[in-house]
């Protein structure tokens, strides 16, 4: 079984905007992945953005930036 370690979790209220997410974060070389919504998270879209924490400043600052609406953030356990 894998390790469960700390993540910072962001989602969307769309698909558009998580997708969105995603080409902003290739773009600009910053760290994290599309993941299904956690369960313990409403599900919004479904669609969420899992970072290293220590990195969610810099990920909410580019989405800020680029026009990427999010919907809540969160550091959980994965």
């Amino acid at each position: 079984m894998r390790e469960k370690i700390f993540r910072a979790v962001i989602t969307f209220d769309t698909t558009a905007a998580a997708i969105a997410m995603e080409k902003l974060c290739q773009a600009r070389d910053l760290p994290g992945r599309l993941i299904p919504v956690p369960r313990a998270i409403t599900a919004n879209c479904g669609i969420a953005w899992s970072a290293p924490p220590e990195d969610r400043e810099r990920i909410l600052a580019a989405a800020a930036e680029g026009g990427v609406p999010t919907a809540g953030v969160y550091t959980m356990l994965l």
